[in-house]
């Protein structure tokens, strides 16, 4: 079985109109920000022997015959995230797009652009590695912010025009108003950061809010459909995010994966962790 990183009620009245993140179940109105973000949220152990799944009818959906644990291991979170990017950001055939940072979530952003039919996918990255695997997940570009300036870069690979959809997957305020700056007027920036401080808009990039831009933001879809379709997209063979998982360790050596990843050794990605 496979349960999603984000855990909803399925049927509180933010889950009724598709905000299943959102979930407000046993509140007044059924809303609640971030309600549907459960586990290492409101719920300890995700990362244990054993975890009692909530509304389990929701969230439960079970793994097809054929596919192994690793295949499947970032369908919960990371690639629900990544994927969530493209889809909020309404890429379309042919679109151009823009994808900040080559984590994880940006790979799988970079990804789920291409599925869904953007033809020129230009990522931002520094980290030869990083670099590597986003050709591998289907960028046509990629843009290293540390050699010069990624905006006037990506405005030159986009003849002026900029891009359709802009994705920021950091979390900073440097990416998220270049993601602003090299879209093109009626663009979107679909934004999959976690901030830490207040944002600023410029008044430039912005166009006195007469640009027709549009920012939108996303929380990991969950529940068990959307863990099917990930899983199918995974056994139909258009992805495989098996490249992302760069260590392995079993359950009694976390505390040396945890180390591992927070200080960024070693070219990591995404760590496996096995009862």
């Amino acid at each position: 079985m496979i349960a999603g990183a984000i855990t909803p009620s399925g049927h509180s009245a933010a889950c009724l109109c598709g905000y299943h993140s959102q979930d407000g179940a046993g509140t007044k109105h059924g809303f609640k920000p971030m309600g549907g973000w459960r586990f290492g949220n409101t719920i300890d152990g995700a990362q244990a022997e054993y975890l009692l799944v909530p509304d389990a009818m929701t969230n439960l959906a079970l793994i097809p015959d054929g596919l192994s644990d690793e295949q499947v291991l970032m369908c919960p979170d990371i690639m629900s995230t990544g994927f969530s990017g493209a889809e909020s950001g309404q890429v379309r055939i042919g679109d151009t797009v823009a994808v900040f940072a080559q984590g994880p979530i940006g790979l799988c952003a970079t990804a789920g652009a291409r599925l869904m039919g953007a033809t020129t996918i230009i990522g931002v990255e520094s980290v030869p590695e990083r670099m590597a695997i986003s050709r591998r997940m289907g960028a046509d570009h990629i843009v290293d912010f540390t050699k010069g300036d990624v905006v006037g870069e990506i405005m030159r690979l986009t003849d002026g025009r900029g891009v359709d959809v802009a994705i920021e997957a950091l979390g900073r305020q440097e990416t998220f108003e270049a993601a602003l700056r090299v879209l093109r007027p009626g663009g979107t920036l679909s934004s999959l950061g976690v901030y830490s401080s207040d944002l600023r808009i410029p008044l430039d990039a912005f166009m006195a809010g007469l640009g027709d831009h549009k920012i939108v933001t996303t929380l990991c879809p969950g529940g068990k459909e959307r863990m099917r379709r990930l899983m199918d997209t995974i056994a139909s063979g258009r992805l495989d995010t098996r490249p992302l998982v760069t260590h392995r360790f079993s359950l009694d050596q976390i505390v040396e994966a945890y180390d591992l990843f927070s200080h960024q050794r070693d070219g990591v990605l995404k760590v496996a962790i096995t009862p």
